[in-house]
This record gives structure tokens, sequence and C-alpha cells, in this order.
């Protein structure tokens, strides 16, 4: 077989391998094995990289980031390997070898994956597993740091707070996500009324493309780059590392939490946060979180926890609130002035006074089952329909909304900057996040049945032709396609919502860099049709 052999001759001969004996594919992976050190230099070895079914490792390395229990069962396909890159040259490897020999690659960069795209197909297809590529270099002088993809954003935020008290990067509230796939996502966060989001804060990047090739900013050009700034990496080819400029925060910020019930008058509490919130201090970020709970009298109500950061001390907090959100009844003991650091501890439940080196700890079981939903919202919901909706939500099991407020910044970024569309015109952001523990099918169904309930019930409030999506908080509910293939008209479906008007640019960008579509999973970019 000559190296210069088709993809489409490589893609036809797929088929046939599904269809044969399960035995066939020991001969398959056999090939990929043999093709992969002749493509890394003798001082990279990449054999140590690589576990395999008869790899008494290999069950402990692909379940180390399934952080979701609905996929760490016999059903869920397993891959035929998985490499572990520890050189970037690995990566170059396992793309050309892969490519060459007909086998899928899922790109996994070590944190969250709602639908599990990055360790399962439904076609013979290695992982690509990036957790040992984590390297961080900050330049304090230039304000920029190069961040490796297999990187988690608690480590980043560990590594800026240790140069300096006065830097942070505006990115998500969890510590364990993955950098690799959350910038290329978007990267939405706390900061982002003051600073945006990620991938506004990106000014390089390093990517292996189809044919193998390292590319920066440069090589790789504009539309690439700015593809891969919320267009979803993995469509595009694999983020070895991207180059971001830091921001300045302050040396104490303000945290606070404040709960209201139905029967303490959250609705009108969630009715006036609609108001202000996209309109207040752009140092300011409010999330309302509704969850279902028990009161006093053992019946279920609505809880709504107010959660806040500002950029700046309590008192002027304060005094902004009692103006522009009395309501929210903010007293000074319900403040805490913290680093920014400690801040990001406060938003993921780490009790404040915890050594910083928490947020280092990526060795989080996989304790829950979940399901995760997005939409967006534009206009003020009345208080008889946050009424109706909280009727609905007292039927769900599980669930807690993130109603994250918009504004600010946000609202002078054009849609088109990068592919995350979603800037000016909205109020709030909502995730439908709804968990379980119990195993089996019946759980399983029940629950995710309820959330889709809701989500329905949300249609008449939320953003329409087409209703958002987040990409990051992936959701295959909204479209799909098979594991081998990409159709153009069933991409759309799920692209507008994700993508809106920006999904063509996307699509074209694809057929320039990856016209045979090499690079896919149930909701990656096709080629421009």
């Amino acid at each position: 077989m000559k190296a210069s052999i088709s993809l489409t001759q490589i893609v036809l001969s797929v088929p046939l391998l599904l269809f044969s004996a399960a035995t066939s594919y020991p001969l398959l992976l056999d090939n990929f094995l043999q093709c992969l050190p002749n493509h890394v230099h003798a001082s990279n070895p990449i054999f140590e990289a690589i576990y395999t079914p008869s790899n008494s490792s290999f069950q402990s390395v692909l379940v180390a980031y399934i952080k979701n229990r609905r996929f760490l069962t016999s059903d869920t396909p397993k891959p035929l390997a998985i490499v572990t890159a520890l050189h970037e040259s690995h990566v170059q490897a396992t793309v050309i070898c892969a490519k060459f020999h007909g086998l899928q690659i899922r790109i996994r960069s070590g944190g969250h994956d709602f639908e599990g795209l990055s360790y399962r197909s439904d076609v013979p297809f290695v992982i690509l597993d990036l957790f040992n590529l984590r390297s961080i270099d900050i330049d304090i002088a230039s304000e920029t740091a190069w961040v490796q993809s297999g990187a988690i954003l608690g480590e980043l935020y560990y590594e800026i707070a240790k140069k300096s008290k006065v830097h942070g990067f505006p990115a998500g509230v969890c510590p364990t996500i993955g950098v690799g796939g959350h910038f290329s996502g978007g990267g939405y966060g706390n900061m982002l009324r003051k600073y945006g989001l990620s991938v506004d804060h990106i000014i390089d990047a390093k990517l292996v493309d189809v044919n193998g090739n390292i590319l920066n900013r440069k090589s790789m050009g504009e539309d690439l780059f700015w593809a891969i700034r919320g267009g979803g990496g993995a469509s595009f080819g694999v983020i070895l590392s991207w180059k971001i400029k830091l921001v300045r925060v302050p040396q104490r910020v303000t945290v606070f939490m404040v709960d209201r019930t139905l029967e303490e008058g959250a609705t009108d509490t969630v009715y006036q946060w609609q108001q202000i919130i996209s309109k207040i201090d752009k140092e300011l970020f409010i999330r309302a979180q509704p969850q279902v709970v028990q009161n006093d009298e053992d019946e279920k109500t609505v809880r709504v926890t107010f959660i806040g950061q500002f950029l700046g001390k309590s008192g002027k907090l304060l005094s902004l609130l009692t103006k522009s959100f009395p309501e929210l009844g903010l007293k000074q003991e319900d403040c805490k002035e913290v680093s920014w650091l400690e801040s990001t501890m406060f938003w993921t439940n780490i009790p404040l006074g915890t050594p910083p080196e928490a947020l280092l700890n990526r060795s989080i079981p996989a304790e829950l089952f979940f399901k995760s939903k997005s939409d967006y919202v534009k206009e003020i919901i009345s208080k008889q329909d946050l009424e109706n909706i909280w009727k609905q939500f007292l039927k769900t099991e599980g669930m807690v909304m993130q109603w994250n407020s918009y504004g600010g910044i946000m609202k002078e970024i054009s849609s088109t900057k990068t592919p995350f569309p979603h800037r000016a015109g909205y109020l709030f952001k909502i995730q439908y996040f709804t968990l379980w523990f119990t195993e089996g099918t019946e759980a399983t169904d029940r629950h995710i049945r309820l959330a889709r309930e809701m989500y329905d019930s949300m249609a008449p409030y939320v953003s329409k032709n087409p209703r958002e999506a987040f990409l990051n908080y992936r959701d295959l509910d909204i479209g799909r396609n098979p594991s081998n293939e990409t159709n153009f008209q069933e991409a759309q479906v799920y692209g507008s919502k994700y993508f809106k008007g920006n999904f063509l640019r996307l699509a074209a960008v694809k057929k320039r860099v990856d016209p045979d579509n090499f690079f896919k999973n149930e909701q990656s970019i096709p080629p421009f049709d």
C-alpha cells in the first residue's frame, strides 16, 4: 500500500470492517500500531503512551476522564486503543496513522464532555488523549500564557495566581474543565460581563491538521484561527495549545450567595433580577439558580440561589445593589472579600480557607449520571410566566437550572467576531442540569424524559428560529449525525442552534482544511455542501 492512497479509498473500506467479524479488528489495530513509530523520532518513543484492551491499565485509563456515569456501561462502545500523547509528535503520528488505516479518532482533553463524544463512537476508533500535554507557561511581563490543551482550568488559575495577584483569565467556574474543549467551544464564565469569553482573549494556537502538520496562527490562516475559537476544535484538527492574553483583576473581589424560596418572594426577586442584570455595572455577575427543595412543612418548593461576583470591594457592591436591586436584600454579612483565586474556589463550593492546591485535583470520580440542555432568553419573563415555570419545574427530579446573566461588554462584541454568536440582545443563558444516582435504564429514561418535558415547556420564553443552544453544553437531542458520516442538512439543524449564521462560514473553512471530513463526530461541522 502506497502512502499516497486517498482518504476516499480508506473510507470505502470501513463499511467492510463494520460488517466483518470482530476478529478482523486486531489486524486493523496491529496495522495502526505498526504505523505509529514510523512517524515519531526515536528520542520520543510512542509505545509507552499506548494502551490497548490487552493492557492491564487500559480500563483505568479509559474511565479516568469519563465524568458521566451514563457512559460507564458495558454497552458503551470502547476504543481499539488509547494514545495518551506524551509529545506533540505523538499527536501527529496518531492523526497520520488513523487516517491512513481508516480509523476514526476521538480527541479528549481531560475535562467534561456532556455527551461523551470525545471517547465513544459506533465505528472502529481510537482515543487521542491529551491529558499528559498540560504545561502552562506564563509570562507576566507580556501578560500572556501558553496553555496546553490537556490542562484543566484549576491548574491554569493556580499557575496564574502563583505569578500575580492582579491577573486572571475569563473562563468557566468548574476547575476540572479541560482547557482544550472549553476554549474551542467559547469559554463562558463569571467575568464575561467585564471581559467577554475565553475566546476573546486567545491570540495564537498550535494545531495538528489533517495531514499531520503543526500549524500556528500565521500558518493556519485567519479563517481557521477564527473557526477554532468557538466552533469546536475537534471538527478541524487537534488543538495542542493556546496562547492567551491575561486580564487584570483587583487584589480583592467580593462574592456572595443569597437564597429565596417561593414563600420568601423568589418570584418577585427573579422578576426584578431580569430587569437589571444586563444593564448593571459590568464588574458584577449574578447567577440565579432555581432548584426544587423541601420547605419547613416538608413540601416541595422552589428555592432560587443568587450567586454573585463583583470585581471590587463589598462597600461599593452594597451601595450599587441598594440602589439598583434592593429586592435582593444583600447585607454585609452575605459578602466575602477574597482574592481572585479564592473566588474560583468559592464558585465550585470548595470551602474558603482550603489550600489552593485543591484546584489541582483532577481525580474526580464519575459518581453522577447526568444530562444537560441549554437555552437563551432575550425578553423578560413575566411574573405569571415565572409561576408557570415553577409549576413545571416542581415535576422534575434532580434538576438544577442556572440562569447566567448577560450584558456588559458582551453587548459590544459582534456576533461574527468568533463562531460563538450569542452576544448582544440577550438577558441570560439557561443551563438545565439533571443528575441522578440510581443505576439502570428505568431511572435514566425517567430523568431524561422529565428533563425534556421541562425543556419543551420553556419554548415560549426563550429564543426562537432557531432555538439557540450553547456548544459547551453539548446536547444530542437538538440534532445529530451517525458516528461515521456528517450529513450537511442534519448538521444545519444543530449547527444553526449552536452557531446561527456563522455555521456556513464554519462549513466553508472545514471544506478548505478537511475536505474529506476525517475529523468528525455526531455534532461536527461538515465540509460545505
